[in-house]
């Protein structure tokens, strides 16, 4: 099977094995595993930041980030494609008791203008504007990346008007491996980041949530409330390690591959758009009478799987367990439905 479902499927690799079978570990929740700490230790430095907390997950992050940074009858502003508001089950209402403010930006950006325009004035009928949430690379967008020349006045809006800026990064280095930009220079911009490690680098679990010592002793706290208090989680977050140390920059390899992929729909007949591709998702629109239901049909038929993104719309996602064997028989398939 070619699993183009997502980023989220790979299996670990020998030498991240390796890693996980040999990590030290002790007890996370009285902060006594010293591979955990060794990997917030990573993460803050890496982003310039003083601390980082380890979490199984990057909807945990996201949803730590809001509680620390709002306070119930706030608001938080983003693009509408935000995974904060279409994928973690509306929890910002019920973790944090806030609103959102969508902006209908492009392929998932938005921009400083439109947050400036965003910004609610106070009054007691309105809630209160308190922190502008990014996505980096957007999910819903296609594989949409900012840059920092686009972040910067974003975070200039948001300091001048006494907001809170976080960075969903659940996809980040798969933007950074393409703009060159370092992670020291993204931490400079954001309050909090949250990086995913079990996407595209290929962990089998875990998010970092970075920022100032007390955001993160805060954090510590909403996430023990939320149930993710960890024992020996050291093998996974060896696993962590691993994958920062060893598989950021092959993600070139999936970025190209998903443009590759684009640039061969683009040129067939049964395909209606395909979204500018920019990292390492691809999704595209087909033309009646294919449906996404009965085009992923055909396709597991033929061995590949995919996700729907919409009635007519399919997703593909690259990544490290997607071989260039992969690839090339996923574009014979695809053109082959085109005969």
């Amino acid at each position: 099977m070619i699993n183009l479902i997502s980023d989220t499927v790979t299996k670990p690799t020998p030498g991240m094995l390796d890693a996980m079978l040999s990590a030290e570990v002790g007890d996370d929740v009285f902060r006594e595993d010293p591979t955990v700490n060794a990997l917030e230790a990573k993460g803050a430095a890496l982003f310039g930041k003083p601390a980082a907390l380890y979490c199984p997950s990057g909807t945990m992050t996201n949803q730590i980030a809001i509680k620390v940074h709002t306070q119930p009858l706030d608001e938080v502003i983003c693009d509408e494609y935000s995974h904060v508001y279409q994928y973690e089950t509306g929890g910002y209402a019920f973790n944090s008791g806030v609103s959102m403010n969508l902006i209908k930006g492009t392929n998932g950006k938005i921009t400083a203008k439109q947050v400036s325009a965003a910004i609610k004035p106070v009054f007691d009928w309105l809630p209160i504007s308190k922190l502008v949430v990014l996505e980096n690379t957007c999910n819903k967008g296609g594989g949409s990346y900012y840059t920092l020349d686009e972040i910067a006045p974003i975070a200039k809006v948001c300091k001048e008007r006494g907001l809170r800026l976080h960075l969903d990064g659940a996809r980040l280095f798969n933007a950074l491996v393409e703009t060159g930009e370092s992670t020291q220079a993204v931490g400079d911009q954001f309050d909090s980041i949250s990086i995913c490690l079990s996407k595209g680098l290929g962990a089998p679990v875990g998010s970092l949530l970075i920022g100032e010592e007390e955001f993160i002793r805060q954090a510590r706290r909403f996430r023990k409330v939320m149930g993710g208090g960890m024992r020996q989680a050291g093998f996974l977050a060896a696993a962590g390690i691993y994958a920062l140390d060893h598989q950021v920059e092959r993600l070139k390899e999936d970025n190209a591959r998903a443009k590759e992929i684009g640039r061969v729909l683009e040129g067939l007949s049964y395909v209606s758009d395909v979204r500018p591709v920019q990292s390492n998702i691809v999704i595209f629109d087909l033309k009646a009478p294919w449906t996404a239901a009965s085009f992923l049909e055909k396709l597991a038929e033929k061995g590949i799987n995919a996700s729907p993104f919409g009635p007519q719309t399919v997703r593909f996602v690259t990544h490290l367990d997607v071989t260039r064997e992969m690839i090339d028989q996923s574009i014979e398939i695809l053109k082959a439905l085109d005969a």
